[in-house]
Formats: C-alpha cells, sequence, structure tokens
C-alpha cells in the first residue's frame, strides 16, 4: 500500500501563491507610476493653457507657457510643449452678440507676433482660442519582455484667451 506524503504541500502552494502575488502587486504599482505620469503631463498643459489665456500678450508667450508647465510638473525638464508651434495651435474666430461664430484664418489675427482683430463685422468681437499640448516620456521600472520600454504620454488643454 502506497502512502502520498504531504509533509511540504503547503509550503510549495505558498511559494507560487506568493511570487504571484508579488507580480500583481508590481504590476499595480508600475500602472499606479503610468496613470499619475498622465495626470501630471495632463495638467501642466492645463496650467500652460491657463497661463496663456491670460490676455494677449501671454497667448503669444510660447516659453512662457512652457515654464508653466514645467513648473506644475513632477520633473520640470521632462515634459516639452508640443503645441502652441509658431501659429499652429491657435483659433480665431468672430462672435457676435446672438453667439453666432464665424472662422476667420489664424493668420489675419496673428501677424508678427501679435494679436490683431481681423475685420469682424459690426457687433462682432474676435475670439482667440488656444490649444496647448504638453508630452513627456514614462520609462517604467520594470520592463517586460515584448514590452515597450519606454511610452509617450501626451496632455492636452483648450482654453479661450481673455480679451
Amino acid at each position: 500500500m502506497l502512502r502520498s506524503r504531504t509533509e511540504g504541500q503547503a509550503l510549495v502552494e505558498t511559494a507560487f501563491s506568493m511570487s504571484l502575488l508579488v507580480l500583481m502587486m508590481l504590476g499595480s504599482v508600475e500602472f499606479g507610476r503610468l496613470a499619475y505620469a498622465a495626470l501630471e503631463v495632463s495638467n501642466a498643459a492645463k496650467a500652460a493653457a491657463q497661463y496663456g489665456a491670460q490676455n494677449d500678450a501671454t497667448a503669444l508667450n510660447q516659453a512662457g507657457m512652457l515654464k508653466a508647465a514645467q513648473n506644475e510638473f513632477l520633473t520640470p525638464s521632462a515634459v516639452s510643449l508640443v503645441l502652441p508651434s509658431g501659429s499652429n495651435g491657435y483659433t480665431c474666430s468672430c462672435v457676435n452678440n446672438s453667439g453666432t461664430t464665424t472662422s476667420v484664418s489664424t493668420s489675419s489675427c496673428i501677424t508678427n507676433n501679435s494679436l490683431t482683430a481681423p475685420i469682424c463685422s459690426s457687433g462682432s468681437y474676435l475670439q482667440v482660442t488656444i490649444q496647448v499640448q504638453t508630452q513627456t516620456t514614462f520609462d517604467p521600472l520594470i520592463h517586460i519582455v515584448g514590452l515597450p520600454t519606454s511610452y509617450t504620454l501626451n496632455g492636452t488643454a483648450q482654453q479661450e484667451v481673455l480679451q
């Protein structure tokens, strides 16, 4: 008659389940870091858009928007400003008192690095909307074969420039 031996079975089961638990815990930590970095890059875009929306002068101050984004980000040198770039990232339109919007070309409202009012009809005003996009690279602590070694994260924000 054969007798099975089960003296070390609990120890082996514990070792397998603990390794799986540690792996899941490390994955959760990495996912949390990734989510935090994504929130940070979005907050940096929002801070840059709010800086740019203060007035006509700050709307075109892309260096100031970059500085505002960097001040909001955990590692200031790791975030970059993708938009606005030159005259890209700006939308100009004429809005009348009833709220009707008429788009105008960006080149007619941004000339020589300053906002100039295009010819809007009587009773209309210029509305400039700025779109900001920030970018950073996330490098996970644990590199898994078959997955990328780094991820590019983007944050976007849109704000109307105060007139």
